[in-house]
């Protein structure tokens, strides 16, 4: 199965305001997890509870949709890996923001997860028309480094780092070692010091 990540193409959900922590994005209550089966259900846990009715992760028109569109900071506070992990397991396979904080940036990546920049007028106006029309489709394009909606079309920024790991599949680190299996085991078996022995 290929690990690139070219394009994500889906609805919206915008999240509105600056700085917004990895503690809201996933309370430590939920961190003493085994894995990280059901933390979407508790993703904006308190947020959520203030005021069920308002917050974009329980309203009906947002249900199912792929990418998140935030402002300023997202994600910063601790480095929890949770809290990629809980906005996966909701559904979110993009964001595209102002900017994010940089540990969250890393931990998003390692999932195949990109998080694409724009200037604040950009994503205002996501946010805008995604809320507008909550069934709009945008669409991530990463080898153009774009994203489109109806007939607009806004640049998108990404180190070229990342922009290269995503394009190229070469985040999924446990892809490229399963791909590499047989490579693996033909340099272990020319090793004098490794040797492959069952238990007694």
């Amino acid at each position: 199965m290929s690990s690139e990540v070219l394009t994500v193409t889906g609805r919206g959900i915008p999240l509105l305001g600056n700085d917004i922590d990895t503690d809201r994005i996933i309370p430590a209550r939920f961190l003493k997890c085994v894995t990280f089966d059901g933390l979407g259900q508790h993703v904006f846990a308190d947020d959520r509870a203030q005021d069920p009715s308002q917050h974009p992760f329980d309203q009906p028109q947002y249900q199912g949709s792929q990418i998140l569109v935030v402002n300023a900071n997202f994600g910063c506070g601790s480095s929890r890996e949770h809290a990629p992990q809980a906005l996966a397991k909701w559904g979110i396979r993009a964001l595209i923001g102002e900017s994010f904080a940089e540990i969250f940036f890393g931990n998003c990546l390692a999932l195949g997860i990109p998080c694409v920049t724009a200037p604040p007028a950009v994503i205002q106006a996501l946010q805008k028309a995604v809320a507008e029309n909550p069934q709009l489709q945008l669409t991530l394009d990463l080898p153009n480094k774009q994203v489109r909606w109806e007939a607009n079309t806004a640049a998108v920024e990404i180190p070229q780092g990342a922009w290269q790991m995503l394009v190229q599949g070469t985040w999924d680190a446990t892809g490229q070692l399963l791909a590499a299996q047989a490579q693996i085991q033909q340099v272990a078996a020319s090793l004098p010091y490794v040797r492959w022995q069952r238990a007694r």
